[in-house]
């Protein structure tokens, strides 16, 4: 199985391939279940209608010497115990006469089939936005911890050059080797850096307090340095912060990190499992995704009076085309049988049949060929009710 992303998306688009089969089905996950069993043949089953509609336009539409490889191919898969046994939430199939890629995902997936002359892709493409990635750090008086991951997973990062502990940061620089502390109970930490160790509170009064205080400045000026030159500069990921309010409050003082976003994971991090943080982090990054879909939203509207976007299918094909879209909003609640051809002409399908195609899906691939923004989602967030929203680039 491969892994699916934007560089993945951007490789099929681009490539020319027919006949083209594109099928997605809700899974139920197997979770170890035998082959045999219920779930397996509930799983099993579904993808062997889909794949013999797919099969039967296959075999009415095209040669002999194209089709019959395609269609042994997802006979294979039918059969592979393998595949089955690892089966998530959902399961995508691409195939055609160069490839046959295959998708375990951990997100329902709606149940289609197509044969085109491209491949369908908007609910990879919503996938992929739904897996959106992103870095956590948490941080402490004495540790950081640093996590890469997205809604569905997430784990520890350790990166050459940041360190996770003050000593390791400051090393013999720092002011005050003897300053007193209390732990704050035992610890789960999850990252690296110093499982099961406990939290440390540091305490005093006067010049004491704030020579702590310019070391967990300075500790955190390192960290925050070491972070944007190794990783949120190369990445361009969105980072969330997470610690209790002084500590958070403290790091967003001496922080120059612009990819740091307003909103933080507020608590003990020490004492929360993986699961616990990554959900936590999505609620974040959620709001984040929301707040910029608002904007976009808003900024559409702006755009439509000037005459700088538009809502209409026709003029949409046109301007993708051209390379006129910056952003693109398409409904994922909302099908328009019929294709778009290389030059944006509309051929609206007269029945809705496995080979008749997807006029939004065509769209969003051709404003991706031109590297605009295109962001599937679902209906009660479109500013529209045709399906789509383009903002021109000018």
């Amino acid at each position: 199985m491969r892994t699916t992303n934007n560089g993945y998306l951007a490789s099929v688009l681009m490539s020319s391939e027919a006949p083209c089969v594109s099928i997605y089905l809700p899974a139920h996950r197997a979770n170890g279940n035998a082959k045999g069993s219920l779930t397996d043949q509930q799983n099993r089953t579904l993808f062997r209608n889909l794949a013999d509609r797919a099969a039967e336009v296959l075999t009415q539409s095209y040669p002999e010497s194209v089709s019959s490889g395609i269609i042994q191919q997802l006979h294979k898969l039918h059969a592979d115990d393998q595949f089955w046994s690892q089966v998530l939430d959902g399961v995508a199939v691409l195939a055609s006469p160069q490839r046959f890629d295959t998708f375990s995902l951990p997100r329902k997936m709606p149940e289609f089939v197509t044969v085109g002359e491209t491949f369908h892709v908007k609910p990879l493409l919503r996938f992929v936005q739904s897996a959106e990635p992103f870095h956590v750090l948490g941080v402490s008086r004495e540790r950081v911890a640093l996590f890469h991951g997205n809604r569905y997973d997430l784990r520890p990062l350790e990166v050459p050059g940041i360190p996770l502990k003050l000593t390791e940061a400051l090393g013999d620089e720092i002011d005050d080797p003897q300053a007193q502390y209390h732990t704050a109970g035992p610890s789960r930490a999850v990252g690296p850096g110093a499982p099961g160790r406990a939290a440390m509170i540091a305490h005093g009064h006067g010049s004491k307090k704030d020579e702590v205080l310019n070391d967990l400045h300075r500790f955190f000026r390192v960290v925050d340095r070491e972070i944007i030159h190794r990783v949120s500069e190369p990445t361009g990921l969105p980072l969330i912060l997470m610690g209790i309010d002084a500590n958070v409050a403290e790091f967003r003082a001496v922080s120059k990190n612009r990819f740091l976003l307003a909103e933080s994971i507020h608590g003990d991090w020490t004492n929360l499992s993986l699961p616990e943080i990554r959900d936590r982090a999505w609620k974040v990054f959620e709001k984040h995704y929301l707040d910029r879909l608002a904007r976009i939203r808003e900024d559409f509207g702006t755009a439509f009076a000037q005459g700088k976007a538009t809502g209409d299918l026709s003029d949409a094909a046109k301007a993708a085309v051209a390379g006129r879209i910056g952003i693109l909003l398409i409904d994922d609640d909302r099908t328009e049988p019929g294709m778009i051809d290389a030059d944006g002409n509309l051929h609206p399908a007269a029945t809705k049949t496995d080979a008749s195609g997807d006029m939004l899906d065509d769209l969003a691939e051709l404003a991706l060929r031109t590297k605009a923004d295109v962001i599937v989602t679902p209906s009660s967030q479109m500013p529209t009710k045709t399906g789509l929203a383009a903002i021109f680039r000018y």
